[in-house]
């Protein structure tokens, strides 16, 4: 359960300046103090703790869940969250028909793939200085952009976003191809196009973290509990191979 005090330490109860408000997002809005709404903490714990039992199910089924900011105070933190978890996660910039056109981007993935076997079985070195430094540079941008989804052969089973406002691209993606979207949504955001809403500060790298160690922990424990279950399978066949011998 998302603890009050944890929430209001990390400062996830501050929302936008009223006058940049999103008038959807008033049933999250507690009161406002020096021209700055309050969000209610009772009702973003109870979300977290929604989210939360919805992406340890979807973990628990297998799927991935792709962990979308690209602003500067969320960047590290969703990077270090994710990785821990094994889940992909883009921070650098959100490449258009990430999701909508997967079947590029899984090919530009592939390239990657194909110019690191290059260097393993030699035909590398066999290129002139030039095309190395090309193949280099491309390989580095390859990086920088997708190499966090590497490991995403299809499309996530959830987003999770910090920042809709920020990240409406992504946002719109998953919305037109019918992926869960959960998001970190401000008092200045919109959160009718969000199925899970967490009403949070998505501006201050303390609330981000307090949220996403929340969340993240969640997924861990789907994680955990799919592994446990495999393993139970994996025993329970041997043990039926044994008595049927």
């Amino acid at each position: 359960m998302a603890n009050i005090q944890e929430l209001l330490e990390s400062g996830v109860h501050f929302g936008h300046l009223t006058r940049k408000w999103n008038p959807n997002m008033a049933p999250y809005i507690y009161t406002e103090r020096n021209g700055v709404h309050i969000i209610d903490l009772y009702k973003t714990s109870a979300k977290i703790d929604e989210a939360s039992a919805a992406l340890q199910k979807i973990a628990n089924s297998g799927r991935k869940i792709l962990f979308v900011a690209t602003k500067k105070q969320a960047k590290d933190i969703v990077a270090e969250k994710a990785k821990a978890v094994n889940m992909p996660y883009i921070t650098e910039r959100w490449p258009g028909g990430m999701l909508t056109n997967f079947v590029t981007i899984r090919k530009a993935v592939k390239k990657m793939a194909s110019i690191d076997r290059m260097k393993t079985d030699g035909s590398f070195d066999a290129l002139s200085k030039r095309e190395k430094l090309q193949i280099n540079r491309q390989r580095e941008k390859l990086e920088k952009n997708l190499g966090s989804i590497a490991d995403m052969t299809r499309l996530p089973g959830a987003l999770f976003v910090i920042d809709v406002k920020k990240e409406h691209i992504a946002v719109a993606e998953a919305q037109k191809l019918n992926i869960p979207i959960f998001a970190m949504v401000d008092t200045n955001s919109d959160p009718r196009p969000i199925d899970f809403v967490i009403p949070a500060n998505d501006d201050a790298s303390k609330s981000i973290d307090k949220v996403l160690s929340y969340v993240t922990d969640a997924i861990a424990e789907g994680l955990a509990d799919r592994k446990a279950d495999k393993e139970k399978a994996k025993a329970d066949k041997e043990v039926t191979a044994e008595e049927t011998k």
